[in-house]
């Protein structure tokens, strides 16, 4: 896993196979969204730190951008009491130009949806030197918003790594090992999509 994770094996993986589904005309990105999902970890090391929704235990994160279907496009590991919102921008410039046969590489969708823990208006000036829209809910305001409508996917996608065990708990002190495990788990979220298509 360490060799072939600092030969960047899993990523060209992953960029392989979203180019794939590119070329099946399953990617949309009209708009993205982004979550993220707290596990809690049993060894230490590094990207750790006290979870604010597990009573303070040392846990990490898992921060997800997918496209307008759920698609997993970049995925990055923090410490458990990182705020999501400064994984915004490091999850815009993690996805990779996805190539097709012709026409320019993917790389930035036009809109981003977020929820109220990406309410900040600096990243939102942020986010708009990428060229992509923000839409991200304010804190303080009711609900029924409608972003929920384009949210949800991404909420959904985040759940999808955690159906394989290896990734539900962290048991590596290494962030690179972890992360190496979390890329794969979405490689294999994309494959299963791809394998739909057929």
């Amino acid at each position: 896993m360490q060799d072939w994770n600092e030969a960047g094996v899993w990523q060209h993986l992953h960029e392989l196979l979203l180019a794939e589904l590119r070329a099946a005309d399953m990617l949309n990105f009209s708009r993205a969204a982004v979550d993220s999902s707290h596990l809690r970890e049993m060894r230490g090391g590094a990207a750790t730190g006290p979870s604010p929704v597990d009573r303070g235990k040392t846990g990490s994160k898992h921060h997800l951008i997918v496209e307008a279907h759920g698609i997993p496009l970049a995925v990055t590991l923090t410490g458990g009491n990182r705020n999501d919102v400064t994984q915004l921008i490091p999850l815009i410039q993690a996805v990779p130009p996805i190539r097709d046969k012709r026409g320019r590489p993917l790389r930035r969708p036009r809109r981003i949806y977020a929820d109220r823990g990406y309410d900040h208006d600096v990243y939102r000036d942020r986010v708009r030197r990428f060229q992509i829209t923000p839409h991200i809910a304010r804190r303080g305001t009711e609900h029924g918003s409608g972003l929920g409508i384009h949210r949800w996917v991404a909420e959904g996608a985040i759940a999808l790594p955690h159906w394989f065990r290896r990734l539900r708990i962290r048991w590596e002190r290494r962030d690179d090992i972890h992360q190496a495990f979390i890329t794969l788990g979405c490689t294999t979220i994309c494959w299963r999509r791809l394998k739909t298509s057929f």
